[in-house]
């Protein structure tokens, strides 16, 4: 039996590398995908909302700020980075390359069972990530 905390770091090393089989190798066929816009419900739909951010993001690298394992979930505190020279398909339509660096903060659930990734939750600030790639005007401060 494998480590939860062992699949979720194989995950984070194969997003890293942008290895698109890797991804899909540790999503389990009937995965339970949530995210902002995005619900998928097979390892392929799910491992392809990795790849739009990779493909809108060529340079694009997560990494683990905080962890918490409690098997069989693991919640982890991430930053993405990275800067947008590539298309990014997103919920509203097609995103054309802003040249913008993103570092961007976002939280993942995932439930590990037998190796794969059988729930995942993605949760970050749509607005901020907005407003870095120039898409939205910066908010007023008071």
């Amino acid at each position: 039996m494998t480590d939860v905390k062992d699949t979720a770091t194989h995950f984070m090393a194969a997003f890293n590398a942008h290895d698109e089989r890797a991804m899909n190798a540790l999503h389990a066929s009937d995965i339970k995908f949530d995210a902002p816009g995005f619900k998928a419900s097979n390892a392929h739909e799910a491992t392809s909302y990795a790849m739009r951010w990779l493909k809108g993001f060529p340079n694009g690298k997560m990494t683990v700020r905080h962890e918490i394992v409690s098997a069989p979930w693991v919640v982890q505190e991430v930053i993405m980075e990275g800067t947008n020279t590539g298309p990014l398909d997103g919920p509203g339509g097609k995103i054309q390359p802003t040249n913008r660096k993103l570092v961007a903060k976002g939280v993942q659930v995932l439930k590990i069972e037998d190796g794969k990734i059988t729930e995942t939750r993605i949760y970050f600030d749509q607005l901020d990530q907005m407003t870095q790639l120039g898409l939205m005007p910066t908010p007023a401060t008071v």
